[in-house]
């Protein structure tokens, strides 16, 4: 007869190990991502541009207005660019333009389903800037009744559509913490506890990053549910091995044509000390900007595929560690899972 004991020891010998806690690889459920289009696995992501832009307004939440911009003219601005990417082997873009900043979900999945790429979408908000895209209850209401927003838009879906977000973008002030600032990491923190969705914040500067994740453990949330956004900012660029060895994702979001050397070195760093499992990397390219001629000057999202992927190949990165940055990475960032403190 088998016993409940010599059933568990049985089911640990099929996962390969006696250890307790450790569980048959085939057994785990299949992790989400959250795209506009609706959930998939995160391993359907592909390819990914972790953080760019499809279109921002820059007019301030004071006098946002998300009619001013006709659909018909973005796409058949910033289509031609989505469609570039696709054809270089890019399966998915993170479009990180905030409420009041921008973010039309509607216009994100119309360029979803015109150019075959999946498109991620937000919730949270920019608190940067001087406060300049926060709405006026963002100033008055408390964490909780901010993260009961940002919940709202996940559960029953954005500005009345059926589109949720797949992770939240904040913005901070660059130095010590602000109280505003540490409101919306609080608010943060308890968003994610409900909902699982990764936490990323335009950040810059390491000081405020250390600060965002001792607010984040000290309401049980772990490291790497955060994204230090704009991690390149920091001149000291010895803290991103101190970042990622903490458990945080350190991205490197400014890429472009003249600073491919730049970042070779960078992730050559990185991998010498074996971090690269912990960093993202895209252009925070782009974007169509109302009330300009034509949406303005528009940066194509090429510079990854064509420029910095050759230069780590002739500096002897291997095709593994150029999956690990735009495949591997993105996926286990952006799963949709809730990640406390032990």
């Amino acid at each position: 007869m088998i016993t409940r004991r010599s059933f568990i020891q049985m089911l640990s010998v099929l996962a390969g190990s006696t250890l307790p806690g450790k569980v048959f690889p085939a057994l785990q459920p299949a992790r989400k991502v959250m795209t506009v289009r609706g959930l998939i696995e995160s391993g359907e992501l592909g390819n990914t541009l972790i953080h760019e832009h499809i279109l921002v307004d820059f007019s301030g939440a004071a006098t946002y207005d998300p009619t001013r911009c006709n659909d018909d003219d973005v796409i058949t601005k910033v289509l031609p660019y989505l469609i570039e990417i696709k054809n270089d082997g890019c399966n998915s873009l993170i479009d990180c333009t905030p409420n009041y900043l921008g973010r039309d979900v509607l216009l994100l999945k119309k360029l979803s389903e015109l150019s075959g790429l999946h498109i991620v979408t937000n919730t949270g908000y920019y608190g940067g800037s001087d406060h300049k895209y926060l709405p006026d209850h963002a100033l008055r209401e408390t964490p909780a009744q901010l993260a009961e927003r940002w919940e709202l838009e996940w559960n029953d879906g954005i500005d009345g559509s059926t589109v949720r977000p797949g992770f939240m973008k904040l913005s901070v002030n660059p130095g010590p913490l602000s109280p505003v600032s540490r409101k919306l990491i609080e608010a943060a923190a308890k968003c994610h506890l409900r909902t699982g969705l990764t936490i990323a914040s335009h950040t810059g500067p390491a000081v405020a990053a250390f600060g965002e994740i001792e607010i984040l453990k000290q309401h049980g949330v772990a490291p790497d549910a955060f994204i230090w956004v704009h991690a390149q900012n920091e001149t000291d660029k010895s803290r991103y091995i101190n970042a990622t060895r903490t458990g945080m994702w350190v991205s490197l979001d400014g890429l472009e044509e003249s600073n491919v050397n730049e970042y070779t070195g960078m992730l050559r760093q990185l991998k010498n000390e074996k971090c690269l499992h912990r960093v993202l990397i895209s252009h925070d390219a782009g974007w169509y900007e109302p009330g300009k001629p034509g949406g303005g000057n528009f940066r194509a999202y090429t510079t990854l595929f064509r420029k910095l992927v050759p230069a780590l190949k002739a500096d002897g990165f291997s095709d593994r560690d150029i999956q690990q940055l735009i495949r591997i990475n993105p996926a286990e960032a952006f799963a949709i899972r809730v990640r406390k403190t032990a």
